[in-house]
């Protein structure tokens, strides 16, 4: 069977299906609230009812079926409300039935069939429906069969988490009636009774279908009470059918059914459980026979990342015009559901306004809610029921017209991006020709620009689905910004994830209990707990099952405090997607944090705070020099920043953006960060001691994250790609065959990645490297940024001058034996004064023109320069380093020149 294209384009990136003719709806009910002065087990407050429910229902977002109306979000309000969106339909069983009119027995059959095909596949998965009644089963235009409210069950745990029973008194199954209602709350109740089974549904669809058939609503005529007595008695009856069609007085249309809809309809309605058969088993019922023909088995979508090869079943069709749409089609249907409702949210949409003007939320004056008595320990008394907080299960369309409106001069072609572009080597963004203007704004306000983001998702959509071939384009994009909607995928493409990482988790052991448990389990209660979806009990599950996953997979590593906080950003962007999360988190660690959790880390950790240490006199003398002075070292506060990459310091919204760019960098990125935060905080770390300090940093102050990512850009720019070399770093990395697969530019490799020769650094102990103030530079990082090659990044500044500038320190008599062009020659021995300043002379004045550029330090001891640099930083001269290996490593390239004798 060939999938329709439609399906393989939206399901490759793993994303929910085209919005089509159905509409987003959205309907709302209240969780039990829990009593405030109790705590659970581990002395925490109780986690509320809504946040529970708001973690289970993440799952529900992931069940695509042509059967079962799209869970698209939730949203949490005041007072335990929960608003839940889907996708809807208007048409529903209940205006069929309103009009009073008996079904076909070809309609019943399909019906029942359609319904079961959505039931089996929500089996499938765990679920049960149990609120199947004639308004949950919606018909799209075709008249096809869409569940809704499927979830509901799920979400509940069961009906636990809510004050109100799930489902509807005529349709209940006998067995549910007799279990009663339980809540968690009420102490006649010792434990909760068993959950349903698929079989409840099956009674509740036949049900459904005697209605269809005999063209009237079951028992409407009594009270609830005797209604569900009445289920109850049919227990003792032979032919329930029978019974039913006598005591609604149609017994003479059901007698004139086929025989194979009674026969349905009778094991439907059959009254033991244990005798009624399953929806998988009804599906392949003789009953269906000529039904099921009529129908192609739904295939599961191709995920992004999975061993399947993706375009298996996509098929043009024989007629390319067929793919040719008109000028007046709506393209915005042809869009994810989920990607739909994200702009209507950006065009101003809100979920409790909608039901507010439909009063399904109805406000009352807080004067009126006040109760007649209070005690001491918060019981109230004397407040009559507020009926607002009963269940009122209408769904309530959401108008597009608004998004329509911002979106109606897109043109068509936008969404339709051109990939093979002959200008894509351009620098400038694919998106950005249209939306220059916008591109220039803070990301903040892009973010929230309805058509900038549609484009720039359209965009990442098509990229995406084409990766990992157009991984060079994804960069060249993510260089722009990553809108939120796909920051997941677009990260686990910068990553370079591949293959299929789906299968590779699951076998992983998750399960045996492990020493690192414990901590494990101490620390996921603390780890971004503001944010509902990692509190809910479902991310503490999901925490739990990477994080182990993590720890059994890399067995020379080990658990350390500040993992969780690494985990939490990957988690919460592939909350439905553990193996995702897993392989991103598995590929970011190695990249930005090698060796970070050996179990002796103290040699990488030092030498990293090392490195850190030596950029912050780079980039900021002035302020290294006072911290120096107060002994407010990197390893008083830095630790945390490095181990978790800033998660544990930031909180999530500002992670993502930080790490947008964090990505984009090689694994020296982080330490232009660690600088950039400290120069927003440059003034009060100038004006304070070390106390100060110490308190300053045990509350970290407001940090504007969006100035400290251009900052970080800009220093990490100004930073030769040699000056942060660690030892302890990642090895080189063996090159993949596939030549799409690594995107390799000169700020985003690493300096370890590039071929060593005689040229490049070498390694150095901790301890001499902590003897030195300013960071050293290899040969062949100074040739190229002096331009004495033509290979290497062009570093010149708009005026057509070099950014660097070679300071020999040796000897006149040394210098004129042979230098680098271009140098200036400050002989070490005449350069200071006694109290330290530099010598007002002809070159240190040129060096004073030169001042704000990279300052090289040369000599042919090694020692001699370094102190010669550390007394450049200590007269605050920024961008300063040393030649690692000095002038010896530069005389056999025979770049040095010897200047011509004077006659």
């Amino acid at each position: 069977m060939n999938l329709p294209a439609f399906l393989v384009n939206c399901f490759v990136s793993g994303r929910m299906r085209p919005l089509r003719d159905a509409q987003l709806g959205a309907f709302t009910f209240f969780a039990s609230a829990l009593p405030h002065d109790v705590c659970g087990s581990n002395g925490l407050p109780l986690t509320p009812n809504s946040i529970k429910i708001l973690g289970r229902f993440q799952i529900l977002k992931t069940i695509t079926h042509p059967r079962l109306c799209q869970y698209v979000d939730i949203s949490r309000g005041k007072h335990e409300r929960l608003i839940v969106v889907a996708e809807h339909f208007e048409s529903s069983l209940r205006d069929f039935q309103k009009q009073g009119k008996t079904a076909s027995p070809e309609k019943v059959l399909q019906i029942a069939f359609e319904v079961l095909e959505g039931l089996e596949f929500m089996n499938k998965h765990g679920m049960v429906h149990r609120a199947l009644s004639a308004h949950n089963v919606l018909m799209d235009c075709k008249g096809n069969v869409k569940l809704a409210k499927f979830g509901l069950y799920h979400m509940t745990d069961h009906g636990a988490d809510v004050d109100f029973p799930i489902g509807y008194p005529s349709y209940l199954a006998p067995e549910v009636i007799a279990q009663g209602s339980f809540h968690p709350s009420d102490p006649s109740h010792d434990e909760a009774p068993l959950p349903s089974g698929p079989k409840t549904d099956v009674w509740s669809l036949g049900v459904l279908l005697f209605e269809l058939c005999a063209g009237r609503r079951l028992l409407q005529n009594i009270d609830i009470s005797e209604r569900l007595k009445f289920i109850l008695t049919l227990g003792c009856m032979d032919d329930i059918v029978t019974v039913l069609a006598e005591e609604h007085g149609c017994l003479d249309t059901i007698k004139e059914l086929p025989e194979n809809v009674l026969e349905l309809l009778r094991k439907c309605l059959t009254f033991l459980p244990s005798k009624r058969p399953t929806p998988a088993e009804l599906l392949r019922d003789p009953v269906f026979s000529e039904v099921s023909c009529l129908y192609t088995p739904f295939q599961k979508p191709v995920s992004l990342f999975s061993s399947s090869l993706r375009c298996a079943h996509l098929e043009l069709p024989e007629d390319i015009s067929d793919l040719c749409k008109d000028d007046d089609e709506d393209y915005l249907s042809e869009r994810a559901i989920d990607e739909v409702y994200h702009l209507w949210c950006l065009a101003g949409g809100d979920l409790e306004k909608e039901l507010t003007i439909k009063e399904i939320i109805q406000s009352k004056p807080p004067i009126c809610t006040l109760p007649n008595f209070v005690l001491e320990d918060g019981e109230s008394f004397g407040q009559g029921r507020d009926r607002s907080f009963l269940l009122d299960d209408t769904t309530v369309t959401l108008s597009l017209c608004q998004l329509r409106n911002r979106l109606k001069d897109v043109a068509g072609e936008a969404y339709y991006p051109l990939l093979e572009d002959e200008q894509s080597s351009l620098p400038q963004s694919n998106s950005s020709n249209e939306l220059s203007a916008t591109v220039t704004l803070p990301l903040i306000i892009r973010e929230r620009d309805t058509e900038y983001q549609l484009i720039r998702i359209i965009l990442f959509d098509r990229l995406l689905k084409a990766y990992p071939y157009k991984k060079n384009l994804v960069w060249k994009e993510a260089r722009v910004d990553i809108p939120p909607l796909v920051r997941g995928l677009a990260w686990a493409a910068l990553l370079g994830i591949e293959g299929d990482i789906q299968a590779k988790y699951e076998t992983i052991d998750k399960d045996t209990p492990i020493p690192t448990d414990r901590q494990i389990e101490v620390d996921i209660p603390r780890c971004h707990q503001y944010d509902e979806l990692l509190s809910s009990p479902q991310g503490h599950i999901k925490f739990r099952r990477v994080l182990k996953a993590w720890v059994v997979s890399h067995p020379d590593l080990v658990y350390w405090q500040g993992l969780d906080s690494l985990c939490a950003p990957f988690l919460y962007l592939n909350f439905n997607n553990e193996a995702l999360a897993y392989a991103c988190m598995s590929a970011f660690i190695p990249k930005y944090l090698y060796n970070f959790f050996l179990k002796d880390n103290s040699h990488v950790i030092q030498e990293y705070l090392t490195v850190f240490s030596q950029m912050i006199s780079f980039h900021d003398p002035e302020l290294s020099n006072h911290l120096n002075e107060i002994g407010f070292i990197p390893d008083l506060y830095a630790i945390p920043w490095f181990l978790t990459m800033f998660t544990h310091v930031f909180p999530l919204h500002k992670i993502f953006h930080l790490w947008d760019t964090l990505l984009l960098g090689n694994s020296s990125f982080p330490f232009c960060i660690g600088v950039a935060i400290l120069q927003q905080l440059r003034d009060r770390l100038l004006a304070n001691g070390f106390n100060e300090c110490i308190l300053l940093f045990s509350d970290l102050p407001e940090i504007d994250i969006e100035r400290c990512v251009r900052e970080s850009i800009n220093l990490f720019c100004w930073t030769p790609k040699s000056a942060t070399y660690r030892q302890h770093a990642q090895p080189p990395k063996v090159a993949g065959d596939n030549g799409f697969g690594k995107t390799t530019t000169y700020y985003s490799s690493d300096y370890q990645d590039m071929p060593k020769t005689d040229l490049s650094r070498e390694p150095l102990a901790l301890c001499d490297l902590k003897a030195e103030v300013s960071p050293r530079i290899s040969a062949e990082d100074l040739i190229d940024l002096c331009e004495l090659s033509l290979t290497g990044p062009t570093k010149r500044t708009k005026a057509g001058k070099p950014k660097i500038v070679a300071v020999d320190i040796r000897s006149q008599e040394d210098f004129s034996r042979g230098h680098i062009s271009g140098s200036i020659n400050i002989p070490f021995s005449a350069a200071f004064s006694p109290d330290g300043e530099l010598v007002q002379c002809p070159a240190t004045g040129i060096l004073q023109n030169y001042r704000g550029r990279v300052i090289v330090v040369i000599s042919h001891a090694m020692k001699s320069a370094a102190m010669f640099a550390a007394h450049m930083v200590k007269v605050n001269f920024p961008r300063v380093c040393i030649l690692d290996g000095g002038i010896n490593k530069l005389k056999p390239t025979g770049i040095l020149t010897v200047p011509s004798p004077q006659i």
